[in-house]
């Protein structure tokens, strides 16, 4: 059994406790404070602008956040809420736009190559890239971009339409396991957090993972149609995706994903229900490759202060995120674990080879 099932009940916020313990001890870093073997940086002034003492000022300019996906998902969500803080906090304008497709790979590619030591562009992105881009075997990769810092996490959920023949999480496992492919699942990206969450419970559920019917989506908004629709028998995506349409009564939980409900959910978990699963999405942001150190250490100090808002406080408590804060360092060896961890467990439920 993988370190991923033996250990996924264990919040990655204590792994993370434990690691920067490490940090400091075992992990090299240059004169400006970035991880040896972390993105290449380049030398010289920084773009950003430099205030007195040498340290990079930032935001100097507008800054533009990219989310790599179709609108209505959670990047988009995200980039959103994080839209109006940066700009009250950064005293400049900040835009969103979208770029979708593949996981969020397609708008990893274009950032990479067009935005290379800009500052002011930044771009959302999370657990379902990390999957992204092993399922699609995306020729660039996250170690080409500069970690920032994780933003929030998120219990995924599964809903049906409200008059769906399936009133509990374990009527549609029944019916999933006595024909696989009769039972159709609408999430996001193949190999995202949406595709993961479905293969686990198939493994839980005695359910071969090869087998199951996943309709892939590029945006939340598109998924949401689909599952409102009847397209597919049943949705999955993070809580905060679904929960107006179930306050509408258009949808209905059938289970979360987390070790017990969010507040103000009444849904039982998955593991309530009979399957030991338990998953959280995250997001986060990045920079583009080759910014120097002084500005790396701006975005994240302006980040870290974008986080410590009132604002932005109160953007998770509307959005019902949880804080999931690591900045940085801390931020580059949690990615580096999670893209491991990730392959594991795509490879043993059978969505890589």
């Amino acid at each position: 059994m993988s370190e991923w099932r033996r250990g996924r009940r264990v919040h990655v916020a204590a792994v993370l406790a434990c690691l920067a313990l490490l940090i400091g001890a075992c992990t090299a870093t240059d004169g400006g404070g970035a991880a040896t073997g972390g993105p290449a940086t380049t030398e010289g002034a920084a773009p950003g602008g430099e205030a007195e003492g040498g340290a990079a000022e930032y935001p100097s300019e507008d800054v533009a956040i990219m989310a790599p996906a179709d609108p209505g998902g959670g990047w988009d969500s995200t980039a959103r809420a994080m839209q109006p803080v940066v700009e009250e906090v950064g005293g400049v304008g900040a835009e969103v736009y979208n770029v979708g497709g593949a996981g969020g790979t397609i708008g990893l590619a274009q950032f990479v190559e067009e935005h290379a030591g800009d500052p002011h562009q930044l771009m959302v992105m999370g657990l379902v890239m990390v999957g992204a881009i092993q399922t699609n075997d995306s020729p660039v990769t996250l170690e080409q971009v500069t970690p920032i810092a994780s933003l929030t996490s998120e219990q995924e959920a599964i809903v049906v339409p409200a008059d769906s023949e399936y009133e509990t999480l374990e009527q549609l496992v029944e019916a999933w396991s006595a024909d696989p492919t009769s039972i159709s699942w609408g999430g996001g990206s193949a190999g995202g957090t949406d595709h993961i969450l479905v293969g686990l419970l198939a493994e839980a559920a005695g359910v071969d993972p090869g087998g199951i019917n996943y309709v892939a989506h590029a945006g939340g908004g598109e998924a949401l149609n689909a599952i409102l629709s009847g397209a597919v028998t049943a949705g999955v995506s993070g809580v905060s995706e679904f929960a107006d349409q179930v306050e509408a009564g258009e949808l209905r939980w059938l289970a979360v994903s987390g070790e017990e409900p969010p507040e103000g959910i009444d849904a039982p978990t998955i593991t309530e229900a009979g399957f030991d699963v338990v998953l959280e999405n995250w997001r986060g942001v990045v920079a583009p490759p080759d910014i120097p150190d002084a500005d790396r250490d701006a975005i994240v100090q302006f980040i870290t202060e974008m986080r410590d808002s009132e604002a932005w406080q109160a953007a998770l408590e509307e959005n019902g995120w949880a804080d999931f804060f690591h900045s940085g360092d801390e931020f580059d060896t949690f990615l580096s674990e999670e893209q491991t961890r990730v392959e594991e467990v795509l490879a043993e439920i059978g969505l890589t080879g």
